[in-house]
């Protein structure tokens, strides 16, 4: 690749640049969280939502793990969910039931009701806890933004909380498809205000979190999701920033996700990471891929699967290894510091020998 900007210092911009590391950069989704000690004695004084409305606390639990297990990036402390409560969708995170909005999308006129955001005041916490980590996160530590992706966050807007099989969201997109537009053509311009708001704050990358989209067919993704998450991505790409295209279940749906845009592809455990490489080209940047459950596993046998991933990526750029989804509650913090050692040591070994 070639560009006019400096070369990337970090470990983790220069694997988003397709350039050569070191070492595999590591970070993990939800690497903040309940797993975590330190966050649970804040979740006894605080809901979800306090934290992330106290840019201070929301800070504190960014930099938790960066504190604690030598990660390679910081990801802003947040929810996906943020952007549709100024929307005018009122959201609770109801205890043991997850995120329940009470007002979901049943037609037209819900679509028709819902306001244009302005991340900038409207999500203006958000902006200050990024600014804040700037400068607390060491030179060497990027700050990675996120949002949701289009479907993901259409599906919660009318399901009204999770659900295993999506029937309220695709039978709306199946049988009111105009409906169904105005709906992606209003998440998508709020999700660009807020990813490009969050890069005016500081954020060094973004991640766009599809983590219901491999619930579609292929031609259902390329018909009604395809248009509108590549408007955020291509858009937000404009910037220079790295985004992170992810999502879950997507093995169908790979070269499609890749034509969207994202200047990594994220993968879950169900691909074969070097399957994924020989599909997309070795020249695109992936991130992945560990099975979360494996963190439970012993230590010898996590060794022997985090060195099946590094080996077959090939020692080659452009991987940023990460779990194939969160970290999972429960999962043992030792565990978890023990995977960021192991990839740094084994990709360094790795390197030397190719």
């Amino acid at each position: 690749m070639t560009s006019t900007n400096p070369e990337p210092a970090s470990r983790f911009l220069r694997a988003c640049a397709g350039l050569p590391v070191d070492a595999t950069p590591v970070w993990f989704m939800r690497q903040a969280g309940r797993y975590m000690p330190e966050y649970r004695r804040i979740r006894e004084k605080f809901s979800l939502l306090e934290i992330v409305e106290r840019p201070e606390i929301a800070a504190e639990v960014t930099l938790q793990p960066v504190q604690a297990l030598g990660v390679d990036a910081a990801i802003l402390f947040a929810d996906i969910l943020l952007p549709i409560i100024p929307m005018g969708l009122k959201l609770e995170f109801a205890k043991g039931e997850g995120p329940l909005i009470h007002n979901p999308i049943h037609g037209i006129g819900d679509v028709n009701r819902l306001r244009r955001l302005d991340s900038r005041t409207e999500l203006g916490h958000v902006m200050e806890t990024i600014h804040l980590l700037r400068g607390e996160l060491p030179a060497e530590v990027p700050l990675i933004g996120f949002a949701g992706a289009p479907f993901t966050l259409a599906c919660y807007m009318i399901e009204g909380s999770g659900s295993r099989d999506y029937r309220h969201a695709k039978s709306l997109m199946l049988s009111q498809p105009k409906t169904w537009q105005a709906l992606m053509e209003k998440i998508s311009e709020a999700l660009v205000d807020y990813l490009l708001a969050q890069i005016d704050a500081g954020a060094q990358a973004v991640q766009l979190f599809d983590s219901w989209v491999g619930a579609l067919s292929p031609a259902d993704y390329v018909t009604y999701v395809q248009p509108y998450s590549s408007l955020v991505l291509q858009t937000v790409a404009k910037t220079g920033v790295p985004v992170i295209h992810f999502g879950t279940g997507t093995t169908s749906l790979l070269e499609h996700m890749q034509a969207a845009g994202g200047t990594v592809i994220g993968l879950d455990w169900r691909v074969p990471l070097d399957d994924a490489r020989r599909r997309l080209g070795w020249n695109q940047p992936v991130q992945g891929n560990l099975d979360p459950v494996d963190l439970f596993t012993p230590l010898p046998v996590l060794q022997q699967r985090v060195e099946d991933v590094l080996h077959r990526a090939g020692g080659q750029p452009g991987h940023i290894f990460n779990l194939g989804h969160g970290i999972l509650q429960h999962t043992p913090v030792e565990n978890v510091r023990a995977i960021v050692e192991l990839v740094h040591e084994k990709s360094a070994e790795l390197r030397e020998s190719v």
